[in-house]
C-alpha cells in the first residue's frame, strides 16, 4: 500500500466520526462538511511519517477549524436576530440510516444543539470533545491555549449550563412520540386551540428560525397558550405535513406546492411536547438533504 493509499483509507475510516464532531461543534451540516474537507486537504499535504495517531491528528485539525469558525461567528453574533435553530438531521420516519445514527450517537437530539449555541467557543470545544467524544483534557488543552486544569474547568462550566438549561430526554417510544406530534397537527388543522394546549407542556418552548430574510418571523415563544396560538396562525390548509425523524426524534417536513417551507423537530417528554424547533429559512432549507422524505 502506498502512502497516499494509507492516508486515504485512514481518512475514510475516520470520516463519519469527524463529521459528528464537527456537527456537534458547529450545528451546521454544511460547515461540518467544510471542516472535514479542510482536514483532508491538510492531511493530503502532510508528511504521513510524522503522524503517529491518525484519528487523533484528524480530530485535532477538525476541532481547530471548528474553533476558528465559532470565534468568527461569535464576533458577529450581535448581528443575529431572534431564534437560532441549528441544522436538523433528517431521516425516514421509520428509522435513521446508519450514517445518521453515527452522527447522532449521543442521542440527545436538537435540544442539546440549541443549548450548545449559547456556550463560548472554548466551552463548546471542551464540552463536545470531552463529554461527547471522550477526549482527555491534556489533548484538549493545546487547542484552546489553556492548561489541562483550565480545559477541565471550561467543560465543567459548559456542563453546568447544559444542565441548567434542563435539556429533557425524549420519551423512548418513538411511536408514542409520533402520536403526540400527529395530534398536534390534527388539532392545528381543525383550529382547535384547546386540543393544541392539551398536547403541550405548560412550559413548552418553541423556536422559529426564519433566517436573515425573515427576522420578524424568527421568534422564541414560551408557554402552551403562546405556542398554540402561533400554531393556529401559521397553519396553512394546503400544506402537506410529512412525518420524519429530526435528530433521532419525531418531527416533520412541511411542504407547500411541492416546496419545503419548514422542518420541525419535537421533544416529547412524559407524553407532552416540551420543545419545538423549527427551521423555516428558505436558504437553509434548500441546503438540507430531504431525500429521506422525498416523494
Amino acid at each position: 500500500m502506498t502512502e497516499a493509499d494509507w492516508l486515504t483509507d485512514g481518512f475514510e475510516q475516520n470520516r463519519t466520526r469527524l463529521r459528528a464532531v464537527a456537527y456537534r461543534m458547529l450545528g451546521s451540516l454544511a460547515e461540518a462538511d467544510d471542516a472535514v474537507q479542510e482536514a483532508w486537504l491538510r492531511l493530503s499535504r502532510s508528511d504521513a511519517s510524522a503522524v503517529d495517531n491518525l484519528g487523533a491528528w484528524l480530530t485535532t485539525i477538525v476541532a481547530r477549524v471548528c474553533l476558528n469558525v465559532l470565534r468568527a461567528r461569535n464576533a458577529r453574533r450581535e448581528e443575529l436576530m431572534g431564534a437560532d435553530v441549528p441544522d436538523p438531521v433528517i431521516g425516514r420516519a421509520d428509522g435513521a440510516n446508519p450514517e445518521d445514527e453515527a452522527l447522532l450517537a449521543d442521542s440527545v437530539g436538537l435540544a442539546l444543539q440549541v443549548v450548545l449555541e449559547t456556550l463560548t467557543p472554548a466551552e463548546r470545544l471542551a464540552f463536545v470533545l470531552h463529554d461527547l467524544f471522550d477526549l482527555p483534557f491534556d489533548e484538549i488543552a493545546p487547542l484552546v491555549g489553556r492548561t489541562p486544569a483550565t480545559a477541565r474547568q471550561l467543560a465543567s462550566r459548559a456542563r453546568r449550563r447544559v444542565r441548567g438549561a434542563d435539556v429533557q430526554a425524549p420519551d423512548p417510544d418513538l411511536g408514542h412520540q409520533r402520536k403526540v406530534v400527529d395530534a398536534f397537527y390534527a388539532a392545528a388543522r381543525r383550529g382547535d386551540f384547546d386540543a393544541l394546549v392539551a398536547v403541550l407542556d405548560p412550559d413548552v418552548v418553541a423556536r422559529f428560525d426564519a433566517g436573515t430574510a425573515g427576522p420578524a418571523a424568527s421568534v422564541v415563544l414560551h408557554g402552551a397558550a403562546a405556542v398554540a396560538g402561533q400554531a393556529l396562525r401559521v397553519n396553512h390548509p394546503a400544506a402537506l405535513v410529512r412525518p420524519a425523524l429530526v435528530n433521532g426524534a419525531a418531527g416533520v417536513v412541511v411542504t407547500l406546492a411541492g416546496q419545503p417551507v419548514a422542518v420541525a423537530g419535537f421533544t416529547v417528554s412524559r407524553g407532552k411536547i416540551v420543545e419545538i424547533d423549527v427551521v423555516a429559512d428558505p436558504e437553509r432549507l434548500r441546503g438540507l438533504d430531504l431525500s429521506a422524505v422525498d416523494g
